[in-house]
């Protein structure tokens, strides 16, 4: 139900955009932050939350990121202006933060027989197919028919029903040896995040002087990062996972991969609706295709890296993705409709084939007590990833009064995330990446600065 609700947020938001900017008066801009106030905050709580719950109790840390998404839904629903949108957005993330990554916690304590975590785990990551085939369907039909205030309705119920669920079944745990929180490393990761993607989405409009203060800010962040990382005991982001090959090739495709989606998915609702004059409910069925393949293509990705490891389905990924972005940079508002459904088609099959290889490369040769932490830093990287999308593709097409022409330029960007992830791929998928995990892996257990516990 957790995973249902915050995967559903991440799709269900999109194709209301159109409707809520009417109501609220909001730009392009303004419509960016409605969907990266989420992603971004996600982003950079995800270690913090997974951390905190390994040392005050997973249950309870679960339980208080379902009230806080439940109320700040309900806020979202009720927000007079954008301002206040935005900020109920933030308050939703932080909730969602609590979420996700303790319920793989919770699941991995809980059934402690091999076969039933991986039933559980399976019936678990299948939620994300669902949420992905409902979110934009549910999405314009209540947007259609009450109105865009509705789609943040529909957390409420299942939230107060998942916190009942948790209160009579879940059981507390908590780990035997939690890392401590890292304040500075905490920080440092919010400025990064907030200053890289304001200066891309208010860039155009503030002019070059901030995008360059901004870039420049976010830049002495990350160096500052990584100096405070590589000295603390317990930091927040171990920087020695990064001399493995396969977990910085998968870091990068991970945030490559996500902004396309990312983009996609803020650019059509734009195009589909603003553009071609469909109904939000039209538009939602429009991008079903993309949630059915992905969730067809999906677990036969899974299998194709348990048989021939990651190599084959990533570099499927990377063309498809690549192929996906070049065709819809040749759309025209008359584009005939079965034509844009086989290229959304084709987005589909590349975004399926992407996911699972991406977290089994993050830890694949890690030591078991570093596997949780290797796979958050692939889930932050995802929603990092969604956030530049947005963003990047956003600027493009804010304040043009010609969206297509630069539409194309944004999906041609598209291509260039898919060119990434192929050549990425390509790199770090073999015999000398091999090597570079293996000989981390055997630094990090002779050598550990802290047992790190799933997270």
């Amino acid at each position: 139900m957790s995973l249902l609700i915050v995967s559903l947020d991440n799709t269900i938001v999109n194709v209301a955009l159109p409707a809520l900017g009417r109501d609220l008066h909001a730009p392009v801009s303004g419509l960016q932050w409605t969907v990266d106030a989420y992603t971004l905050t996600l982003a950079s709580l995800l270690m913090l939350a997974g951390s905190t719950a390994d040392r005050v109790g997973r249950r309870r840390t679960f339980q208080t990121g379902l009230v806080i998404f439940t109320a700040a839904s309900l806020l979202c629903s009720l927000a007079p202006s954008l301002g206040w949108l935005v900020a109920a957005r933030i308050l939703q993330a932080v909730g969602g933060s609590m979420l996700n990554p303790v319920a793989m916690s919770i699941i991995t304590n809980t059934f402690t027989d091999r076969r039933e975590r991986a039933q559980a785990i399976g019936v678990w990551g299948g939620v994300v197919g669902v949420s992905m085939a409902l979110g934009p369907v549910v999405g314009g039909l209540l947007t259609d028919t009450v109105n865009w205030r509705a789609i943040f309705w529909i957390n409420v119920p299942i939230g107060l029903l998942a916190l009942f669920l948790t209160w009579r079944y879940v059981p507390e745990s908590k780990a035997p040896s939690a890392r401590r929180i890292d304040p500075v490393g905490q920080v440092l990761v919010i400025v990064l995040l907030g200053t890289l993607t304001y200066g891309i989405i208010e860039g155009p409009a503030a002019g070059a002087a901030v995008s360059a203060a901004c870039f420049a800010v976010a830049a002495a962040a990350l160096a500052a990062l990584v100096v405070c990382e590589l000295r603390r005991p317990e930091p927040l982001i171990d920087m020695r996972f990064f001399r493995s090959a396969p977990f910085s090739g998968a870091a990068v495709m991970a945030v490559a991969g996500f902004a396309g989606l990312g983009a996609f998915l803020f650019l059509n609702t734009l195009y589909l609706q603003s553009n071609r004059g469909l109904s939000a409910l039209a538009a939602g069925l429009c991008t079903l295709p993309v949630a059915v393949i992905t969730t067809i293509v999906g677990p036969l990705s899974g299998r194709l890296v348990g048989a021939r490891g990651p190599r084959a389905p990533l570099v499927v990924a990377g063309v498809c993705l690549a192929a996906a972005g070049t065709l819809l940079s040749q759309v025209t508002l008359t584009t005939p409709l079965p034509l844009l459904l086989g290229i959304y088609a084709v987005f589909g099959v590349g975004f399926g084939m992407l996911n699972p290889p991406i977290t089994n490369t993050a830890v694949s040769g890690m030591p078991l007590a570093q596997a949780g932490v290797a796979s958050a830093v692939a889930s932050t990287s995802r929603q990092v990833g969604q956030s530049l999308g947005v963003a990047i593709a956003g600027s493009m097409v804010s304040g043009n009064a010609a969206f297509v022409p630069a539409a194309h330029t944004a999906f041609r960007v598209n291509a260039l995330y898919g060119l990434i992830v192929l050549s990425v791929a390509l790199a770090t998928t073999g015999r000398w990446a091999k090597r570079t995990a293996e000989r981390t892996a055997a630094r990090l257990s002779e050598n550990p600065q802290v047992t790190l516990s799933q997270g």
